[in-house]
């Protein structure tokens, strides 16, 4: 094991010597780190905190109150109008549209929730729902909404590079769709969003893939150009119907090219915090690991292996080992590809294996970020070799959106 691996797992260790796992933990040393290593890259656009990314209010919270952070991009309605009622931010962007029709009521009928929270739209029918729930005359203040652009690279007919989102790709779309929000009662149209996953979500630098990684590169190399190019386009369009307050781009992976965009006014940014083991794969900046769980070594059904209780926290995406969690602590540990993580155990072998003995802590980092919270009711707050607070998760608040 490398010195400062070892050190670390120590440390933890330590801080945590009378916590029984399974348990989640979260550096605060790593995570302040990682808040002003993107606050750098930023380069003085203020950064948004995507809340799906961290599920822990507390860390949201804190995270706001550091210079270069502002606001929240909520992933449901439900979510930001109980993050807007705790008081979490006073500007909160739902990310993707919703049908929810009893958190739309609420929304279009309490003033104050109506000038915070701004929910997304890539359509008329979207408006149609809101109409439906409550005409424009029953509420307290138009809606504020933002639209969704398609950042997808489209190079040939036919040929879709990104994820599947909008169906808003083109300027003159974005120019329809903002004319149409304008020509509707009710309604206010205050920003654009585009996240472009194939330059901010996919690592440029896969280990052990140098092929894989040397196509990603080509890919948003010429990807980049093209979407600063179509949204400035876009960005012109919409400003013919309605004043802009922001125009949001970016995640984690992307956030110093995306910030360089003269189009966008903020970038969002979440995964980088906790520093998850998904962007190991990246080149120009991989944060440092700052959310961990630990289980605890339960059998050796041989003298190669060790056995953990639990560990089969999947992230959500593709079907594939890059959703298993990363044994991290110690180093030299890997899950056997016969039976990956599981639910009730999780077989270890690597140089790292014989060594451990029952009742020991094996520290896995997840996958993706805020996901991890999915399933611990609190987090551990460790600086140094302390534990210096426990908050709650989301679902320790009791709060499960999705």
């Amino acid at each position: 094991m490398s010195s400062s691996r070892s050190a670390l797992r120590a440390r933890y260790d330590r801080a945590t010597a009378d916590l029984d796992p399974p348990f989640a933990i979260v550096d605060l040393d790593a995570f302040d780190a990682n808040t002003s290593a993107l606050t750098t890259r930023a380069a003085g656009k203020p950064l948004r905190v995507p809340s799906k990314s961290v599920r822990v209010r507390a860390l949201i919270e804190r995270t706001l109150a550091r210079p270069g952070w502002r606001g929240i991009m909520a992933f449901t309605l439900p979510e930001a109008i109980w993050l807007a009622e705790q008081g979490a931010a006073g500007d909160i962007l739902v990310a993707y549209p919703t049908a929810d029709r009893a958190a739309l009521r609420r929304l279009a009928t309490d003033d104050k929730l109506a000038g915070t929270v701004t929910v997304m739209i890539d359509g008329a029918e979207q408006l149609d729902l809101v109409d439906a729930v409550v005409p424009p005359a029953q509420r307290a203040a138009p809606v504020r909404v933002c639209i969704d652009l398609d950042a997808s690279w489209k190079p040939v007919s036919g040929v879709h590079i990104g994820v599947r989102r909008s169906p808003v790709h083109s300027p003159a779309q974005a120019g329809a769709l903002a004319a149409a929000i304008a020509a509707r009662p009710g309604f206010r149209l205050v920003g654009v969003m585009s996240y472009e996953a194939q330059i901010a979500g996919l690592g440029d630098d896969p280990p052990g893939r140098p092929v894989r990684g040397a196509l990603i590169r080509a890919i948003q190399a010429r990807s980049m150009p093209e979407l600063v190019a179509r949204r400035a386009a876009v960005v012109a369009e919409v400003r013919r119907h309605a004043e802009l307050e922001f125009v949001n781009g970016g995640g984690t992976g992307s956030v110093a090219a995306t910030a360089a965009d003269p189009a966008v006014t903020e970038v969002a940014a979440g995964s980088g915090l906790f520093g998850p083991w998904l962007f190991d794969g990246y080149r120009t900046w991989r944060p440092q690991p700052a959310a961990l769980f630990a289980l605890s070594v339960v059998r050796r059904p041989n003298p190669t292996t060790a056995t953990v209780l639990g560990g089969g926290w999947i992230a959500s995406g593709e079907t594939s080992p890059t959703r298993q969690p990363l044994p991290w602590l110690p180093e030299g540990l890997r899950l056997i590809g016969t039976e990956g993580a599981g639910e009730v155990q999780t077989p270890l072998v690597g140089p790292g294996a014989a060594p451990l003995r029952v009742g020991e802590r094996v520290y896995f980092r997840h996958s993706k970020a805020g996901e991890l919270c999915e399933h611990v009711n609190e987090v551990h707050l460790v600086q140094g070799e302390n534990i210096v607070d426990v908050v709650p998760t989301y679902r320790g608040e009791g709060r499960v959106f999705l």
